[in-house]
Parts: C-alpha cells; structure tokens; sequence
C-alpha cells in the first residue's frame, strides 16, 4: 500500500505516521487472514453439505433407477421400469442445462422429488417414489440439490422419452392421484421411541421407500392403507411382508440374520437377494453405515405385525431330496415328472447340487425364502431372469433361462413350469404347483391390476361420451330452434 503523501520535514508527522501505517498494515493483514479463514470454513461447509447429499443419495438408491444399465452415465436416465401400466423410462438427473435439471433452482428440485411435478409442470409417474420422498426433511433436501449440483458430472443425454398407452399417457391425471394419494408431512420423530428406532423409521420410510414394494397396492395402484409392509407384487417380483410377524414376515429373524441380510443379500439357509431386492443391496444398502443398517432393523422389528396366514416360515421349508439322487441312478419320469426332472438335471443340478444343497456359491433350495413361499413368482422370475448381485469384491450370478438366455439355454414357458414343480415338490412348498399360464403372466409383467384391465376400454368409452355430448348438444339445439318465437 503507497505511503500517505507527509512531507519528511516533520518529525511529529513521521512519529505520527509510522505507527498509523503498521496499525492499518496489521489490520489489513488481519482482515485478509479472517477472509482467508471464511472461506476455509465455507468450503468445508459446502464440501460436508455435498458429501452428506451423496450419502443421501446413496440411501434413497438414486443410481439404480437414473443410470441405465451397460455403461449408461451417472443419473443421466434411460433406465427403463417395467409397470403394469407399461415401461417407464427414468428422466436425466444431472446437472445438464439442456436434458437435466442444470436449471432448476433448490425449490423445483423439491417438488420433483417430493411432490412428483417437474420444473415445467409435467407429472411424473410413481414409479419415482415421491410419495415416500415427500417426507424427506428439508436439511437433507438441501444437501441432496448441493450434490447434484456441485458432484453430480452433467451429461447432456437425451433418455427416451415414456409412451404409455391411454389413458395413462395424460400425465395431468396424476394430479388428481396426488391429490388422493400424496401425503404432504415431512418425517417427525415419534417422542416415545428411541433416536435409532426414529433414525431407522426415517430411512425406511422415507430414503429407503421400503414400502413402495413391500406394501400391497388398490385399485387405483396406490399403497394399501393398513397394510404397510404386508407383502406385494412388483411386476414379475413378489416384495414379501416384511413385518414383524414372526411367521409371515420378518419377526422370526434374529437381527444378526437381518443385517447380514441388508449388507450382503446373502443369509445362508433362509434368502438370496434377487430382483429389485439385489438392486437395493448392490446400489444402495451395502454402502450405509453399521449404524444406520441397525437403526433400519430395530425399526423392522418392531413394525406392526400383519399375518398372511401362513403356517410355516417360507423360510423352514423343505429338506434335502435322496429321492432325486436315487432317480438318477433309475430311470427318469417314475416317479418324478420327467421332463422337469430332465430340465433340473441339465439346467440346475451342476450349481444347485442333485439334493439341493447348494455349495459355498450357490444357494440351497430348501431353507430358501424363493421355494418356501405361498406364490411361485420370485422362482419363476429367477429363472427367467436369472440374478446378479455385487456386494464389496463378490459377485452373485445366476444365468438367466427366459428372453436374455442363449437360444441353447432358453427355456419355455413349459419347460420352467415343469421344473419349477420339480423344485417346489422336492425342495421347497409342495403345495404350491405353476402352469405354463402362470409362467407367461410373469413373463409378460406379473398380474395386471384392475385398472390396467380396464384401460383398453378407456378410449371407446371417451369417444362414446364425446358423441353423446355432441349429440345431446345437437339435440337441443334443433328443439330450441323449433320452438315458435315468442310475443
């Protein structure tokens, strides 16, 4: 800084001005170090802000659905969900000006993932799960906009665009779906529960979305009240009830089991992760803390219990098969239905074992929540579609045997029912026996709710009701112009 312009012949101005010059040097250097130290602080706030958002993410399984499979970028969508209602593409989520939301300021991120309702006011479909979003609180919605504004790599890809049939296709309808389904609460602790139990009932329900699956939906598609966590159906998956019943759900489970089952996907004896299930342990369960897995359990375990009315854990079902090894020293088809016994032998045994015992990389099918069940879905499903799963440095696979298999290894839609009840009769839940027709119902999707029945009807219904008013319109329109005049 230039010295102030004091004439040298002063001694008193000299005396005067070196002290004023240090003084106003010090504070200067002082109010650069104070600068200098705020925008430490400052950064390393935005930097913790930032960090806290990836986590979030992570917990809420962003990735799973807005990065499309086999090399598809980070967030920028294409990921395509298959509905009842049709295939639904996910948007591009990142911070793209042109095709993602590089535009949209703090309060439209919100109400995207809250409310369903893009910054240029489409719907989205629930297949986003907004409706478990909507009770994210506003700390963590803020540090969620920071990530993916400030980490997230934009990526101007294009996804394609999702063509639902009619009526589905008039996104405005979701308005009115919102307006009966949509809770508009932030998560609030419960004071009589512990901080873990309300940490736990805050991921589950809100970041985790476990309900979106593993509740039963209406006729209009949305959550059934009173039936959180009770099992449901989605697409070719069965979500089972993961309530506290200690038969039907997951109330039998000790909590060792349980985490381990969060972390890995892997209980020996008990259950595999395939499906979406595989995807929420891959993208998003493995990577939270030991606290927070726990916190998830204790809530769990302490849902309320609601019975399917089973009998038995899915879980305790079957036993070992002496009666298959010893048919394979016989002749095939006596006893055992020969061509799922053909089937099994060639398409399972290798990896399975003949008795079912699985081995250090392949599971049991007894003791196996997917042979246990009531209903075959998750069985068939994995057989269609096979399984894969990575957790930490392990990969899980299983080929798939439906659409994506090797014309060699593709199997029909008789061949997969037929050893399917192999399976269930030797190894898991005899009772329950599969057609080649429900074969194809999985295959084509799962059972279709009541209002994807009926939609076929939607557009002759609407051109009829736009006849009839044009009509009626007509009608008194000639009985006015008939009348006689008046006066």
């Amino acid at each position: 800084m230039p010295t102030p312009n004091i004439s040298p012949r002063s001694s008193f101005s000299r005396a005067l001005v070196a002290p004023i010059s240090a003084s106003f040097r010090s504070a200067i250097l002082c109010l650069g170090t104070l600068a200098a130290t705020s925008s430490v602080v400052l950064a390393d706030d935005n930097s913790d802000l930032v960090a806290r958002g990836r986590y979030l993410a992570t917990a809420a399984d962003c990735a799973a659905c807005h990065t499309a499979p086999r090399g598809g970028a980070p967030f920028a969508g294409g990921y395509g969900i298959d509905t009842p209602l049709g295939k639904i593409f996910s948007t591009n989520i990142t911070p793209s000006k042109e095709d993602g939301i590089g535009s949209y300021s703090e309060a439209d991120f919100a109400r995207a993932v809250r409310e369903g309702v893009a910054k240029d006011g489409s719907h989205l479909y629930p297949a986003m799960p907004y409706t478990a979003y909507s009770k994210i609180t506003d700390d963590d919605m803020k540090a969620l906009y920071a990530y993916f504004m400030h980490e997230v790599k934009p990526d101007d890809h294009k996804p394609q665009q999702t063509e639902l049939p009619f009526p589905f296709s008039v996104r405005s309808s979701m308005a009115v779906w919102n307006l009966l389904f949509l809770g508009q609460d932030r998560f609030k602790p419960n004071p009589a529960k512990s901080a873990e139990w309300n940490r736990g009932a805050y991921l589950a329900e809100a970041l985790e979305h476990c309900s979106t699956c593993h509740t039963p939906r209406n006729t209009l598609m949305a959550e059934a009240s009173g039936q959180s966590l009770a099992g449901g159906s989605i697409g070719s998956w069965y979500a089972p009830n993961i309530t506290s019943d200690k038969v039907s759900g997951i109330g039998g489970w000790s909590d060792e089991d349980l985490t381990q089952y969060l972390k890995t996907g892997h209980v020996a004896g008990k259950a595999q992760a395939a499906g979406p299930m595989a995807e929420a342990v891959e993208n998003s369960l493995q990577h939270l803390s030991d606290d927070d897995i726990k916190a998830i359990v204790t809530y769990l375990k302490d849902t309320p219990a609601i019975s399917s009315g089973d009998k038995q854990s899915r879980s305790d079902l079957g036993k070992p098969s002496t009666e298959a090894e010893a048919a394979l020293r016989g002749t095939p088809g006596q006893e055992i239905g020969e061509n799922g016994f053909h089937v099994f032998t060639g398409s399972c045994a290798a990896c399975h074992q003949v008795d079912g015992q699985g081995n250090d990389h392949y599971p049991s099918l007894f003791h196996n929540t997917a042979t246990g069940g009531d209903r075959p879905d998750n069985l068939v499903s994995t057989i269609l579609y096979g399984l894969h799963r990575t957790v930490g440095e392990t990969e899980t696979f299983m080929p798939a045997f439906g659409p994506d298999a090797s014309f060699t290894d593709r199997l029909s839609d008789r061949d997969i029912a037929d050893v399917s009840n192999y399976v269930l009769s030797h190894y898991g839940n005899s009772a329950v026996k599969v057609t080649p027709t429900d074969v194809a119902r999985i295959r084509d999707g799962g059972e279709k709710p009541m209002i994807v029945e009926l939609a076929p009807f939607a557009g002759p219904i609407a051109v009829g009701v736009v006849v009839f008013v044009i009509a009626l319109i007509t009608w008194l329109a000639l009985r006015r112009r008939s009348q006689p005049a008046l006066g």
